[in-house]
């Protein structure tokens, strides 16, 4: 097989390859790593690669025994997960060379199940909001979103089959859906979070991309060791009743976004699944501030050392708003936190029969330039629900890049909403 064979495999297809001897672990690192030498100048996808290393790795891995259901898979790891063998800098010059003493526990679990780590991805600084100069692979004078910029860029560019992500408010699904793969967001805390650096702890979630929703499934059974999430070989025949959700931040998304949402709506329909469209109530249109409140209170408090004794090696703008985090008083924080708990309480009555709910995943393609990811609204209130999102592209806006819409589920039903995204991203493709 050439290199654009082997990259345009997939984490499914070149894992069975990889199992059957049908592939080298050396070769499929030899095709990541060319590419990568043609794509990283113009795409800035990776803030640390170490081909020799991973190298090694796959020569020790094609004289063994197979090691795991990941046996030679390459995957990149987002700058804010610990690595023992590789610098974690989270995006920021104030630590620059910094060096963990352990890899976080989903690095450990990859490792062990045969991945080879190629490489840290790009982060947003501290995976907030400072941009790093990665590129959208689609289209270069466009963002690919963030803060999972690099881990995005790199599965769009067939750099790496997989890569891990985080997401506090969008940060695995939007920028999975400017670039047109597969992004999975978990239900709260069913991907362990130890050695991953914290924002806002009681949103963080470790999340996965792929390039579709087959490989992000399978990529999430063996990092969960979650067996019940594993897809099978052929695609879910049975429709699944799908509610369309505008949610109450519809007014945000752009007039592409909105046509391509109603179109997928038929689309659905007339690929067979029971779809009803399904209003959240009132009072869930204040989790979107309610969700911000969380969110700069528990990351001001967190980086309080960050601050303290770094603050000048931060962005400026980053250090204004953790300061500012800083004046949210603890009422306030209680108050957006008893919300969250009573909607997260009546979302599955809310959804009444349907499987998952189907809604814009960003509030348009990926916007023009470097200097912003993107609109978070479309994300943020999912997020603090804590249950599982995963991303799917619903069309293409003016520029011709992805349109994102996601899935979303019941906390803890990942394996039902993974299967019904599965069906969706399959309708949409036809």
């Amino acid at each position: 097989m050439n290199t654009e064979q082997i990259l345009a495999l997939g984490a499914w297809e070149a894992a069975r390859r990889l199992q059957s001897r049908q592939l080298s672990a050396q070769r499929f690192v030899e095709a990541g790593l060319e590419r990568i030498a043609s794509r990283e100048p113009q795409v800035q996808a990776f803030a640390h690669l170490d081909a020799q290393a991973a190298l090694a790795r796959a020569r020790t891995l094609d004289a063994g025994p197979l090691t795991g259901p990941l046996h030679g898979l390459t995957v990149g790891v987002k700058d804010v997960f610990d690595t023992v063998d590789m610098p974690t800098q989270g995006g920021s010059r104030a630590f620059q060379g910094h060096q963990a003493g352990q890899d976080a526990a989903c690095v450990a679990l990859l490792r062990q199940a045969g991945a080879i780590v190629l490489g840290k991805t790009v982060t947003t600084e501290l995976a907030t909001f400072p941009t790093q100069g990665t590129r959208n692979p689609l289209n270069l004078a466009h963002t690919p979103g963030g803060s999972s910029s690099g881990s995005a860029a790199a599965v769009a560019d067939r750099m790496v089959p997989f890569a891990t992500a985080t997401q506090t408010l969008g940060s695995t699904i939007r920028p999975a859906g400017y670039c047109g793969v597969a992004g999975y967001k978990p239900s709260y805390n069913l991907l362990p979070r130890r050695g991953v650096w914290p924002n806002a702890d009681s949103l963080d979630t470790v999340g996965l991309m792929a390039c579709d929703v087959r490989d992000v499934a399978f990529l999430a059974s063996v990092v969960a060791i979650h067996p019940g999430l594993m897809p099978s070989h052929e695609a879910p025949t049975q429709p699944p009743a799908i509610g369309l959700c505008r949610s109450h931040e519809w007014e945000r998304a752009d007039p592409a976004m909105q046509a391509a949402f109603d179109a997928c709506g038929s689309r659905l329909a007339a690929a067979g699944a029971r779809v009803t469209t399904l209003a959240l109530p009132p009072h869930f249109a204040g989790l979107l501030h309610a969700h911000g409140t969380v969110a700069w209170y528990e990351l001001a408090r967190g980086f309080a050392d960050i601050v303290g004794r770094l603050g000048d090696q931060i962005h400026p703008e980053l250090r204004k708003r953790t300061l500012a985090g800083l004046a949210i008083t603890p009422e306030a924080y209680q108050q957006a936190q008893a919300l969250a708990r009573r909607c997260r309480q009546e979302l599955p009555n809310v959804m009444g029969g349907c499987d998952v709910l189907f809604t814009p995943a960003a509030t348009g393609e990926a916007p023009h330039g470097l200097g912003s990811s993107g609109d978070t609204a479309m994300n943020q209130v999912w997020t603090f629900l804590h249950g599982p999102c995963v991303s799917v592209t619903g069309g293409h806006g003016l520029q011709g890049l992805p349109l994102a819409m996601q899935v979303v589920g019941r906390l803890d039903d990942d394996a039902r909403t993974l299967v019904a995204a599965r069906w969706i991203e399959q309708a949409l493709l036809t």
